[in-house]
């Protein structure tokens, strides 16, 4: 078998699908994509297939070995993501042309079903809570929430005391059995989160996501310490090599992206490393069809495995049919008890609806992150 050819398609609402063609007639999807960055991820693809074309696609892990290390110049979030899109479809590959699920080739599925959440919204306590209670009525047993605007360095008493009550309205409206993730987005500085976490720790949250920006993962080690709340991080990490420093820094949640982190042959040796830290794994993904069905393939295969995030109800868009509408089947995302089931179809398990990715391709998007500040006008992370 040899690759022949492959095609990127931009598609609504901030996604790039990329389709991996063979001489056997088996074409395999990825998602490499950075949010904001589409374009220039789609260029380094191209370069990618210089080497790629005529090459055996079932010789993975050969090809992730050149991809990320024969430049001279590696990592970062732009390479690593291409790589990434281009594993998760010589995956798909391999799957299609044994007839089995992606999962059977990491070792068999150790699980059933894999727990997932959604986002809630609101901008006042109450809305927060309704919004919590509507997606609790879909049958969603976690959920994740951002309590905070553009954070000042040092947040105001006013503003710790608003976003804990935020937070103490979303307890009261799920209660004890539903879990609650709060998501900083790397918004707080240090000492912020230091302050922040001790107000948190009565609601019980799932974990606290991101506390503070990666480049400050040097002070997780002093966060983690400070608080009983599980500490989550990982989404702007692209290797193992970058999650050591936070692993061994007590985090409790790994949160690799399979768009980002090098596809899925690099996430399933972060899953790995996590497990000998007794870090559990929750993959980033707010992202389209692809992405989600190569986290879950990961998500069934490893023992550490703890919750998985999914675009459905995020907010980018208003229109979730998105992210289903691009499969010729969407029940393969069914949801029963907030968790799917495993899937049975070969390779990533979904098929893709190649007309409709096309008629979205025409349109094509130009999505780029919110550019926020600060009251006095500097900037502020969003």
């Amino acid at each position: 078998m040899k690759i022949t050819g492959w095609e990127t398609f931009l598609v609504a609402p901030r996604w790039l699908f990329l389709r991996v063609d063979t001489d056997e007639g088996v074409s395999g999807w990825g998602e490499p994509i950075v949010e904001g960055r589409a374009e220039a991820v789609r260029a380094v693809v191209d370069t990618f297939f210089e080497y790629l074309i005529g090459k055996d696609p079932r010789r993975i892990e050969q090809h992730w070995q050149v991809l990320t290390k024969s430049g001279f110049y590696r990592g970062g979030p732009i390479m690593s993501s291409a790589v990434a899109g281009i594993d998760q479809a010589l995956w798909d590959i391999a799957g299609r042309a044994l007839g089995v699920p992606v999962y059977q080739l990491l070792g068999g599925a150790v699980r059933e079903k894999a727990r997932m959440y959604t986002w809630v919204h609101g901008d006042t306590p109450e809305s927060l809570a309704a919004d919590a209670r509507e997606k609790v009525s879909q049958g969603f047993t976690a959920v994740k929430v951002n309590l905070t605007e553009a954070a000042a360095p040092l947040p105001s008493a006013a503003d710790f005391a608003a976003w804990a009550e935020r937070m103490w309205a979303l307890r009261q409206a799920v209660g004890e059995r539903v879990d609650i993730a709060v998501d900083i987005h790397g918004r707080f500085s240090t000492a912020a989160s230091l302050v922040m976490l001790p107000l948190l720790e009565p609601m019980r949250p799932m974990f606290v996501e991101e506390p503070v920006l990666p480049e400050h993962s040097g002070n997780l080690r002093r966060i983690v310490a400070s608080t009983s709340i599980p500490i989550a991080t990982g989404e702007r990490l692209f290797s193992r090599r970058e999650f050591a420093e936070v692993l061994a820094a007590g985090i409790a949640v790994a949160q690799p992206d399979l768009s980002h982190a090098g596809g899925i042959s690099e996430v399933r040796r972060i899953a790995a490393a996590a497990e000998t830290f007794d870090v559990a794994l929750a993959p980033h993904c707010p992202l389209g069809p692809i992405a989600l069905a190569a986290s879950l393939q990961v998500d069934f295969a490893a023992p550490n495995f703890l919750i998985q995030e999914q675009s459905l109800g995020i907010g980018y868009t208003d229109d979730d049919n998105r992210l289903l509408g691009y499969l010729k089947d969407p029940s393969v995302f069914a949801m029963a008890d907030g968790c799917i089931a495993r899937p049975t179809a070969p390779g990533l398990g979904i098929e893709i609806n190649e007309e409709v990715v096309k008629e979205a391709a025409a349109a094509g998007h130009a999505w780029r992150p919110p550019i926020w500040q600060h009251a006095d006008g500097s900037y502020a992370e969003w």
